[in-house]
């Protein structure tokens, strides 16, 4: 039976390739989901992949999922939810968030996480790479 990571990524990220590539790079989301699924396999795990641009089906997903980890890229939620993170730290499940960008490196507000303080890890500004070497270390952690 192959162990699941579930790899969240919130809103406006299914925007990816067309929204700001400055700041974001040419990568679409599915490129992502394909990155992450074929470096989780090659780990021993399946990447389960889910995006939405709502707070609320974040939530249930984290609270619902039989994931042995998470790997998360909240995107704007990351500095305005405690849904989120209460969701998160209800689970105990450990959790790397992640970053596309170099969040500090950007505007301030982007500075501050609801979820890094309570995170297993926090990767900011590797790009798809960012995804990767999360499940790399979670994965790690988890077997």
């Amino acid at each position: 039976m192959t162990k699941a990571i579930l790899i969240l990524n919130g809103p406006n990220l299914n925007m990816l390739g067309a929204r700001e590539p400055s700041i974001y790079g040419n990568h679409t989301l599915d490129d992502i989901e394909k990155a992450c699924e074929k470096k989780a396999k090659t780990l021993g795990f399946e990447a389960v992949c889910r995006q939405s641009n709502s707070e609320s089906e974040i939530v249930s997903w984290i609270q619902e999922t039989n994931a042995k980890a998470i790997v998360i890229n909240a995107a704007a939620y990351t500095h305005t939810s405690v849904a989120i993170r209460d969701a998160l730290l209800s689970r105990k499940l450990p959790f790397i968030e992640v970053h596309l960008s170099n969040v500090y490196a950007r505007e301030e507000f982007r500075h501050h996480s609801f979820l890094s303080d309570v995170a297993f890890g926090v990767v900011s500004g590797l790009g798809v790479e960012g995804y990767k070497a999360a499940i790399e270390v979670v994965s790690q952690h988890i077997k």
